[in-house]
């Protein structure tokens, strides 16, 4: 892909971080209630997910991983989730526990790997990257809207979604921790 010398993996993550709160705008807009508004939002968080896609294969096809990439990618995933799942959660239409859950998680693992960063970063793994794609297309579930008959399915992806969380999580820990006593 052919994109002008300017526009780095890094520069997109942070664009990435930066425009966050149009997402979120965009959620709370009249209401929270409003479907136009509803697709609009999920428009915006669908383009901030393609650009994570984006910034990692232009790293990449570039060969500019930075250490600094590597760490900053995931936390603008973080970040990214956990403001649209906080929203989401405001307008009461993600419960709570879901939103507690996966954002223990996530700001676990944020610390750790900060604590560990002297070791050098824990980059994503194949597991934490199908383990955000699958959260990313679950609260995008919870952005569109949906008709009740589909709450089932919307729902059952969810808990997937948290089922890996879980299990993304346990591996990282562990990765941390064989990495620190080696």
């Amino acid at each position: 892909m052919k994109l002008p010398g300017f526009i780095t993996p890094n520069f997109i993550t942070v664009m990435r971080l930066l425009f966050v709160p149009v997402g979120v705008f965009t959620l709370f807009k009249n209401g929270g209630d409003d479907a136009t508004w509803q697709y609009i939002s999920w428009i915006v968080f669908f383009i901030l997910g393609m650009s994570d896609v984006l910034d990692g294969k232009l790293a990449r096809s570039r060969n500019t991983i930075t250490e600094f990439g590597k760490f900053l990618d995931p936390v603008a995933d973080k970040v990214m989730i956990g403001a649209a799942m906080i929203s989401l959660s405001i307008l009461e239409r993600l419960p709570w526990w879901i939103t507690a859950v996966i954002l223990i998680r996530e700001i676990g693992i944020t610390f750790l790997r900060l604590a560990t960063i002297n070791r050098g970063v824990i980059p994503a793994n194949k597991g934490g990257k199908i383990k955000a794609s699958l959260q990313n297309f679950g609260v995008g579930f919870y952005i569109l809207p949906l008709s009740s008959s589909l709450f089932w399915f919307r729902d059952g992806f969810m808990y997937i979604a948290i089922a890996m969380t879980i299990v993304s999580g346990a591996y990282y820990v562990k990765s941390a921790f064989t990495r620190t006593t080696s």
